[in-house]
């Protein structure tokens, strides 16, 4: 079990730093859109100054771990979960419905994992620029529209 205690600690960490990071960036940038895209650059220029060699822990994780990995495999489960809902709960602050919000999130961090990962094997940060532009003009179109349903 030692093994996997640890793996469960880190995994349990880096989400406590991921949700400090968006929490830091919201309080700074006020405006969901702006924040997302400030978190999306960061990313961008961690990526490349790693030589795109370091990618989200917590997807490296997810990808190695194996049924066997129970323990692993829920704190994962449960991380990915508590970033999304801190960011369901930041758009909802800015005006969407949970519903709505939930969905925009779960596509917010899906849309993030999958650029990071493509741009990590193609040594460009260039999936995660185009998928961040996409997901801003999405976001600021769906408040947009739910702020409009609210007057």
């Amino acid at each position: 079990g030692g093994k996997a205690e640890l793996a469960v600690a880190s995994i349990d960490s880096v989400v406590a730093y991921l949700i400090a990071d968006l929490e830091r960036l919201n309080e700074r940038h006020r405006d969901p859109v702006v924040a997302m895209g400030a978190w999306m650059a960061s990313a961008q220029k961690a990526l490349e100054k790693s030589g795109f060699d370091r990618g989200c822990p917590l997807a490296t994780v997810a990808l190695e771990s194996t049924s066997d990995d129970a323990a692993i495999r829920l704190a994962l489960a449960q991380g990915f979960e508590a970033i999304r809902a801190r960011l369901a709960t930041v758009l909802q602050r800015a005006g969407m419905t949970a519903a709505p919000a939930r969905a925009c999130a779960a596509l917010m961090v899906s849309a993030y994992e999958g650029a990071l990962i493509q741009a990590r094997v193609a040594g460009t940060v260039q999936p995660m620029r185009d998928t961040a532009q996409a997901l801003i003009a999405m976001v600021q179109l769906s408040l947009q529209q739910a702020n409009k349903s609210t007057l």
